[in-house]
């Protein structure tokens, strides 16, 4: 078995998460989520963040960049204007709920629901 070394331990340059927090309660997360914004404030690492939350997508980041399914693509970079400073409180409001609202349509359009009977 190869050996799992801790990114932070070792000051790794990016820190790759995929879906790390995708099995907490929502109120964990949440905590979760400022830990990490306040680690990226401190640190200034890079961090490739997979997830399908879409709040928390927008929440975290910079930039979002939504896939569309099989074969996996890039259907669009959303650089998202909020501040760097981003309480909890924040996705309540129009600027946050307007990039969320994107990132859904742009998942959408990117699903191929076949809705006729075979």
């Amino acid at each position: 078995m190869g050996q799992h070394r801790p990114a932070l331990a070792f000051d790794a340059d990016i820190l790759l998460m995929d879906e790390p927090f995708g099995a907490l309660d929502e109120i964990v997360r949440d905590h979760l989520n400022e830990q990490l914004l306040a680690l990226w404030a401190r640190t200034g690492k890079i961090c490739l963040f997979v997830t399908r939350s879409i709040p928390e997508a927008v929440y975290l980041s910079i930039m979002v960049v939504v896939m569309n399914p099989r074969p996996g693509r890039i259907a669009d970079e959303i650089e998202r204007p909020l501040p760097k400073e981003r309480p909890l409180e924040i996705r309540d409001t129009p600027e946050f709920l307007e990039i969320a609202h994107r990132v859904r349509e742009e998942l959408r359009a990117g699903q191929a629901y076949d809705t006729e009977e075979t």
